[in-house]
């Protein structure tokens, strides 16, 4: 009898330890999932404008680099040009 009195206190103490357990952990409730899942779209659409925009700096970037290839490519031949008409006036 000694031990179905000891068994049932063990039992209440391992009750009581997981209802403290369950109570200091919490419970999800229904609102608390909403507000995550709104969450969750907002950051989805907040990926997806920042994914556009780096697409557009991207697109911003290329455009910058053909025309800079473009400017070199002309100083490049109107420095080659004035570099012959340099030569052809010291042989005059």
């Amino acid at each position: 009898m000694k031990e179905s009195v000891m068994n049932r206190s063990r039992m209440l103490v391992l009750v009581a330890v997981a209802g403290v357990f369950a109570g200091l952990s919490g419970c999800a409730t229904t609102g608390d999932l909403d507000a995550l899942k709104a969450e969750v779209s907002q950051n989805k659409a907040d990926i997806a404008t920042a994914n556009k925009n780096a697409a557009d700096a991207k697109a911003m970037a290329q455009e910058a680099m053909t025309t800079a290839n473009e400017a070199k490519s002309t100083a490049d031949d109107t420095a080659s040009k004035l570099d012959r008409v340099f030569k052809k006036s010291m042989y005059k």
